[in-house]
């Protein structure tokens, strides 16, 4: 397998500073400070439009931003200029009719060799050890717009984690996705954390799962208006402003 466990750092491994984003003369985020550690979910809830996605956008360099972005290394605890970041959008939008497969898609983002020559047996192997911890390597001849939702979020997730990202970003991937498919995308993300001290942010609006799988819990509007444990943020005034009251089973999911 090409992830490989680590131990747990302690200490946070990406922190925003003063973190703020403006197109134009727009201000779409400011003054978030965030910290997100190994090991841990954080999940990033809010109303539509509150700046969830345009968080994520700016962490991954397509929007700029101002204040700070800190990766403090796990080997070493020293703060790194730069990191790995592994990414899974809403949505691909790919067309039924295309005839990449998801052996041609992997393939072309991990090797250097044309797709359309000979396929290598050292490389179909590397892809169906990444698919299986997605429960995804049946998929491997598949083509990738035949693929239900939720089996394309498997495979994006098995592409976004190779190899080995320092932190994920998750954005909404599991928006349309029947109660099967939420509870093994919730599982998968459980078993990365724990397995490889992965630090993960999601975009989620599956309120009850956040409940129960999430570490930490930031709420943004703008700016970040409540964080902390989920049973602490779920009863603030923020999320009651912005969710109105909800009860929850919290503690359920595995942490």
């Amino acid at each position: 397998m090409h992830i490989r466990p680590q131990k747990a750092c302690g200490l946070h491994c990406l922190k925003l500073k003063s973190f703020g984003v403006y197109v134009g003369r727009r201000q779409l985020l400011h003054n978030v400070n965030i910290h997100c550690h190994c090991g841990e979910l954080t999940v990033v809830i809010g109303r539509n439009g509150a700046g969830k996605s345009t968080l994520l956008k700016a962490i991954l360099g397509e929007l700029p931003h101002v204040g700070s972005i800190e990766y403090r290394n796990r080997e070493d605890g020293l703060i790194r200029p730069a990191l790995k970041v592994g990414y899974v959008p809403q949505a691909l939008g790919l067309d039924a009719g295309a005839p990449t497969s998801v052996y041609d898609l992997f393939a072309s983002l991990i090797s250097r060799r044309p797709v359309f020559l000979l396929r290598s047996k050292k490389l179909r192997k590397i892809i169906e050890d990444q698919l299986k911890l997605f429960q995804a390597e049946h998929l491997i001849d598949r083509r990738m717009g035949c693929l239900s939702g939720g089996e394309q979020q498997r495979v994006m997730l098995a592409l976004a984690t190779y190899p080995q990202p320092d932190l994920l970003l998750l954005d909404e991937p599991v928006s349309g996705m029947d109660e099967n498919g939420l509870q093994l995308f919730y599982s998968i993300v459980s078993e990365l954390k724990h397995k490889f001290d992965m630090a993960i942010i999601l975009v989620s609006h599956d309120l009850n799962y956040v409940s129960r799988y999430a570490d930490q819990v930031v709420l943004i509007d703008g700016t970040v208006k409540a964080s902390g444990r989920p049973e602490e943020v779920f009863v603030s005034k923020p999320f009651r402003d912005t969710f109105g009251n909800f009860r929850f089973d919290f503690g359920k999911g595995t942490k």
